[in-house]
């Protein structure tokens, strides 16, 4: 089995549970969730700290650029859907502008967790209970008019998603549970093509975020066991990273050639936090990955509230 060159960190930041990690111009962005804050890794001083683009008050799990509108965001975050700006001058609080709170009404505690924009410009997130409850978290696609769509249900912690790069394929892992899941999508609606089925499972530890190459692998962070993995397209384990911090939680494929992959981490839960702890690592790969896609929204996409369906 192959290793990719060994994780270094990379900025001085130990995060409580560093997540949503995307690579745009610039530099990558990514959130810390409990803080509801989004950082981005400034390539200009590394081994220093993180820069604060923007702080929501309630927990943010994930964003992607909105096309077209710089500065503005499209977030999971709280119990549901959202749209902010960030500044250009220093960090502030983001006021955010609600699309749907679908968990506003869940019979348990929830929290929007991981979300990505999908190659042609929709927006996924996942939802999950804070106690892990089976069988309560969602996921969810966000359309190019603002309305937002409970795409499964029945899941307990979903992490991802994550996309093939022509958009065909949908990743996701259900972390509680250890298993990745693969559905084919309809490009042209977003429409799952079928039910989830399993593409890998984890035996010791859980899936958590994860990144696809162009050849079809799938990278992902695995939680509490230090390590990273590395899937073929047809589901093999065919690499293995270890790292010196117990909890793997977002992957990104960045860099100038796209072959840079940035490993974000966490400290929530751990007694004794060892120091690379909730560290930011980059390693080297093989095969690159492909660019972040921005959610692309329709021309009369404003700041209302369309209703969940």
């Amino acid at each position: 089995m192959n290793s990719p060159s060994p994780a270094e960190p990379v900025w001085s930041d130990r995060l409580d549970l560093g997540e949503g990690i995307r690579w745009l111009p610039g530099g990558p962005v990514l959130v810390d969730i409990p803080s509801g804050r989004l950082l981005r890794g400034p390539l200009s001083h590394q081994g220093g700290p993180l820069d604060e683009l923007a702080r929501l008050d309630v927990p943010l799990g994930a964003v992607a650029p909105v096309a077209g509108r710089p500065g503005q965001w499209i977030a999971a975050a709280g119990t549901g859907i959202c749209l902010f700006r960030t500044g250009h001058t220093r960090a502030r609080h983001a006021a955010p502008h609600w699309l749907a709170r679908p968990e506003d009404t869940s019979p348990v505690p929830i929290r929007m967790n991981d979300g990505t924009a999908d190659p042609h410009g929709r927006f996924w997130a996942g939802s999950m209970p804070y106690a892990a409850d089976e069988g309560a978290g969602s996921l969810y696609r966000v359309d190019h008019d603002g309305s937002v769509h409970r795409v499964f249900d029945g899941l307990t912690v979903p992490n991802g998603p994550a996309f093939r790069a022509d958009g065909t394929a949908l990743y996701l892992a259900d972390s509680a549970r250890g298993t990745i899941l693969m559905c084919r999508i309809d490009p042209r609606t977003g429409e799952p093509a079928h039910a989830p089925e399993e593409f890998a499972t984890v035996r010791a530890g859980y899936p958590d975020g994860m990144a696809v190459d162009i050849e079809g692998g799938v990278w992902s962070a695995i939680w509490g066991e230090g390590r990273v993995h590395h899937y073929r397209a047809d589901g093999t384990l065919d690499q293995v990273l270890p790292l010196p911090a117990r909890q793997p939680a977002g992957l990104c494929l960045g860099g100038d050639d796209l072959r840079t992959l940035y490993i974000t981490t966490a400290r929530t839960g751990l007694t004794a936090p060892a120091p690379a702890d909730g560290a930011v690592f980059t390693a080297r790969a093989a095969v690159p990955g492909f660019r972040t896609a921005a959610f692309r929204p329709a021309a009369t996409l404003s700041v209302g509230a369309p209703a969940c369906r």
